[in-house]
């Protein structure tokens, strides 16, 4: 089979079954992905790769861009702060741009958007003008995934969604593996301006290869935009997500520029919902809500994004406050996650595809909260062959549930509802990630203070000044290193207990068989299928 595309293949959906090619394979290559779905793929890891590990090579240059703009730590976290209150913002536009301009287009012009957000970041002059330009990044960056979901699922067909699932997963669960790794060879080796340039190539090819690969658009079919939803949605949760930033920060509550982002944020958002569940054509539809299976996923996806993503942030921070590495080690030693997670991620679509979620899923979120219970154990002096096994066990979890959980998600909706049930869950995600660090950070301040002020006095604050480090006898050096590693331990129990609740909802809601394929009903609306 060629692997160009087909124009009548993979259209927008004003047509009844766009994807009838992929669907009416029968026999033993019903299963298979051919060569256009995998050349389609490729497309949409190239942009998967850009938007992902732009978030964790950043991560690693943090500490030099404060040097080198001399400015607070407070400042120099908007660069990571701006980037994912532009992907909140724009994300739940996505749906609705992909129906008016075409899936090929936005996600053309996404890859633009982000490479330019790059190049300029790499010629800052001052630390407002990277902010700006990281902005002008999120802003292409927060399309990518969503866009790219929605291509590849209808690309794909109902029968064979978990196994292109599976592809897209790889460089979400590689990208904090890879991405501290890669920024700190750049940092030291080149200059922190490299982190950014190096999305120019990688860009250009991905561009190319989706001008020519990609299915041709369809005609538009939605002309009218959901005005107000937009400005109750995209407010509302770059509000939110910055009240959390702040409550990080600042460590507490009883700050104005905490609880007012917080409150008007909220606000907004109850009223996007009101207004989504009474308009005919909402920016994001809630109404998927009334599958079950999709909420149940919903519910699984955040429990477990709060663990995962807040939990595994600590990592980093313990190798590097506690054990001293460097940015580059603390890479490598994260690496065996990354592996468990690159052997079970293709088994795990395969078998989304052939049973039902609700078998795979709970399995996977068993290993991640036993990865979780040895990491409450961590000590000032834990084995690093024990930590790998722990991490790659991590890994190993992670590929059992994420794709999988996805994959639920859409399995039992209309074809229709695809392009918002992807936006619907990359909000999802991008929301729960930032509000699980915030929170996780927290909570480790609030420990590592409270047993700093019983060792050392009410007047003593948990410290991570090399500076001042460097310069305390060694047993005060080893007590505090007891003291943060045993902080980290009691943060993690945390992380575990979110993941428990996310294993019952899974275990009691998931589906233990595969759904039937859903078509689009007669009348076009692709409304949800009400599971019983």
């Amino acid at each position: 089979m060629s692997s160009t595309p087909d124009p009548g293949q993979n259209t927008l959906p004003e047509e009844p079954n766009p994807a009838a090619p992929a669907a009416a394979k029968t026999g033993k290559n019903a299963d298979k992905l051919d060569r256009r779905v995998l050349a389609i793929a490729s497309v949409v890891v190239i942009g998967a790769i850009m938007s992902i590990l732009d978030v964790t090579v950043v991560s690693v240059a943090i500490p030099t861009l404060q040097r080198d703009f001399d400015v607070e730590l407070t400042t120099i976290q908007w660069i990571a702060t701006g980037y994912t209150l532009a992907l909140a913002t724009v994300i739940p536009l996505t749906a609705w741009a992909g129906d008016r301009f075409g899936t090929k287009r936005l996600y053309m012009i996404s890859i633009v958007l982000f490479v330019a957000g790059s190049v300029l970041a790499g010629f800052a002059w001052d630390i407002t003008s990277l902010i700006v330009f990281r902005v002008l990044q999120g802003l292409g960056g927060g399309m990518l995934m969503p866009v790219g979901m929605t291509i590849m699922t209808r690309a794909a067909g109902p029968d064979r969604v978990g196994r292109v699932m599976a592809i897209i997963g790889v460089p979400m669960l590689l990208g904090p593996i890879c991405g501290p790794i890669l920024g700190g060879w750049l940092v030291d080796s080149f200059s922190w301006r490299w982190i950014f340039f190096i999305n120019l190539p990688v860009g250009i090819l991905g561009f190319f290869l989706a001008a020519r690969i990609l299915p041709r658009d369809g005609d538009s079919i939605r002309g009218k935009l959901d005005i107000l939803g937009l400005a109750l949605l995209s407010p509302g949760l770059a509000l939110l997500i910055y009240g959390f930033a702040e409550y990080g920060a600042l460590h507490g509550l009883g700050h104005a520029q905490v609880i007012a982002p917080l409150v008007v944020g909220a606000v907004l958002l109850v009223g996007f919902v009101w207004h989504a569940l009474r308009t005919p054509e909402p920016l994001i539809d809630l109404r998927l809500f009334a599958n079950k299976v999709f909420s149940a996923s919903i519910a699984t996806m955040v429990l477990m994004i709060l663990a995962v993503f807040g939990g595994m942030l600590l990592l980093p921070i313990y190798l590097q406050m506690v054990r001293g590495e460097t940015a580059l080690d603390t890479g490598l030693l994260l690496a065996p996650q990354g592996l468990g997670a690159m052997l079970v991620m293709p088994i795990a679509g395969q078998l989304a595809d052939r049973t039902g979620v609700g078998r795979i899923v709970p399995f996977g979120l068993a290993i991640i909260a036993g990865s979780f219970w040895y990491l409450t154990g961590l000590e000032a002096d834990t084995s690093y062959l024990h930590l790998g096994i722990a991490l790659f066990a991590m890994g190993v979890g992670m590929g059992f549930t994420m794709m999988p959980t996805f994959t639920g998600a859409l399995q039992t909706l209309r074809r229709r509802s695809i392009a918002n049930a992807s936006t619907t869950l990359n909000i999802t995600q991008q929301v729960g990630a930032s509000i699980g660090t915030a929170l996780m950070t927290v909570i480790l301040y609030v420990i590592t203070t409270n047993k700093f002020s019983d060792a050392f006095g009410p007047a003593a604050g948990a410290t991570s000044d090399p500076a001042a480090l460097a310069a305390l006898p060694p047993e005060v050096k080893a007590q505090i290193a007891t003291i943060q590693a045993n902080s980290f331990g009691q943060t993690f129990w945390w992380a575990f207990a979110f993941v428990c609740v996310s294993f019952v909802v899974a275990l009691v809601l998931l589906p233990k068989r595969k759904p039937a394929p859903v078509e689009d009903d007669e009348a076009g609306t692709g409304a949800p299928v009400m599971m019983h």
